[in-house]
């Protein structure tokens, strides 16, 4: 496991570390960087359910996106916690946008609730179509969920998602700071040692 991109694919623009591993034929990346930059099948937003583009990852797709994403998601009108709609991605390089509602801290059964908005966000990608998503650290922002259980619990899906055969080729968490990232890289060695 060695701090690079995966050999042999176009990686996405790195603005900080990465780190790669392969299980099965699926290439998992962990990657410090704005997601909205990135240049891939899908990127998922951190969203609300009501689907209104704050702040945070939200509010950085919001900008660099365009109106047209939230016009889109207020078609949709809204989406309970735990799963996940697609919306088209304006003038993102990425060419979808997954809104996947996480729990907030303190709602209850919050584990859960994550797991279910990891496991409908890969799921809705790859009955889509697509090769390539990238997931922000989900409700770890405004929602106030613990960056280490978030790690864990986003890492967990990640994985069993994988091993029980997908045809998605790129799944890439990108973890805005040092912080997130060093999380996310303590927590993916503690589970692949």
């Amino acid at each position: 496991m060695g701090d690079s991109a995966v050999k042999g694919k176009e990686a996405p623009p790195v603005s900080g570390r990465s780190l790669s591993i392969k299980m099965r034929e699926t290439d998992l990346q962990l990657l410090e960087g704005d997601i909205s930059d990135l240049q891939v099948d899908v990127i998922v937003n951190a969203a609300n359910e009501k689907l209104q583009l704050g702040a945070g990852v939200a509010g950085a797709i919001a900008k660099k996106g365009g109106p047209s994403i939230q016009e889109e998601c207020n078609r949709i009108g809204g989406t309970p916690v735990g799963t996940a709609v697609m919306t088209a991605a304006g003038n993102l390089k990425a060419k979808h946008v997954i809104h996947a509602v996480g729990p907030r801290k303190g709602e209850g059964e919050e584990d859960r609730k994550l797991a279910s908005a990891v496991r409908a966000s890969l799921a809705l990608a790859e009955r889509q179509g697509m090769r390539s998503i990238a997931l922000p650290a989900i409700s770890a922002g405004n929602f106030g969920f613990p960056m280490d259980r978030c790690a864990r619990i986003m890492l967990t899906e990640i994985q069993r998602y994988i091993q029980g055969g997908t045809k998605l080729e790129q799944v890439t968490v990108c973890l805005y700071g040092d912080e997130a990232f060093d999380t996310f890289k303590r927590e993916l060695r503690r589970g692949f040692r």
